[in-house]
């Protein structure tokens, strides 16, 4: 059996975070494998562990995870599955989310909490640095140059290594960058949802790394009758994976991060890296979605 079947994520190409954290481009995202409302612990705890161990077996090195999954399931879950790392396994996670309950999130960009989020991620995660560190949210109430500052003291103190955005605008980008460098953004972009489409070309154009969060997405897509269902047949794949797919040829600055909580369904989505798009294939969806 070649390597790339043993190990398919492998085929997305790999992706240096900063200009210098190798990464394979097709990730997973570790919100599922907590409870209901990403609260609490998993209903089956086992299949969280197998679902983690089983990423790693298929090639997957890049890992995202947060604080507030769970809150702290997921960190604690990480550990507790990979840990010691492989050498080449990133775990990236983030801050700056409080859950007051299932389903609730609120902001809180405030330095002291920032910092004070990364030490207990850090111990949670068993981890001597935390390699990518993103802020999961800009808050609106505090200044942008402390929140970002605050991060910066973490990676002058070796703490982080690079630091990485969410859910931000162009200009919040540009902001920052003023203030120290960037090496992702961690934005919802999916085949069908690009409203963040200039972000991605403005990621593309300095190398910036692009997290989509819900990278799955198809819309109206995937209906009986929808381009994906034709390409997926061709493909012999369903419509979600050639939904992943489609955002690894969409630039080489992408990085998807699927989540799940069972391991049928993980294998299933890092088999996506191995489809390829003909020319034909991309002309019919993108012309469905311009």
């Amino acid at each position: 059996m070649s390597s790339l079947a043993m190990q398919p994520a492998r085929a997305s190409g790999a992706f240096s975070i900063g200009g210098d954290l190798p990464v394979m481009r097709l990730g997973y995202g570790a919100m599922r494998i907590t409870g209901p409302g990403v609260w609490g612990e998993p209903r089956d705890r086992g299949e969280a562990v197998r679902v983690l161990r089983r990423a790693v077996e298929l090639g997957v090195t890049f890992i995202d995870t947060a604080d507030s999954y769970g809150p702290e399931v997921s960190e604690r879950l990480i550990r507790e599955a990979l840990h010691p790392y492989p050498d080449d396994v990133v775990i990236a996670t983030k801050a700056g989310l409080m859950r007051p309950g299932p389903g609730a999130w609120e902001v809180n960009g405030r330095p002291e909490y920032l910092k004070a989020q990364a030490d207990k991620s850090l111990q949670r995660l068993g981890l001597q640095r935390i390699e990518l560190f993103q802020l999961h949210r800009i808050d609106p109430e505090v200044p942008l140059a402390d929140q970002i500052g605050a991060l910066d003291d973490l990676r002058a103190a070796g703490k982080v290594g690079r630091i990485g955005l969410s859910e931000v605008t162009v200009a919040e980008i540009q902001a920052a960058r003023t203030i120290t460098s960037i090496a992702t953004a961690q934005n919802r972009y999916n085949i069908a949802d690009r409203e963040y489409e200039r972000v991605l070309q403005y990621c593309e154009r300095d190398a910036i790394g692009l997290i989509p969060w819900f990278p799955m997405a198809t819309g109206g897509l995937a209906s009986q009758r929808g381009p994906l269902q034709r390409v997926a047949k061709a493909h012999n794949a369903t419509p979600a994976q050639l939904a992943l797919a489609w955002l690894l040829h969409r630039s080489p600055v992408v990085l998807p991060i699927p989540g799940t909580s069972t391991v049928a369904h993980l294998e299933e989505n890092v088999r996506a890296a191995l489809i390829e798009l003909a020319p034909e294939h991309i002309r019919q969806i993108e012309g469905a979605i311009t």
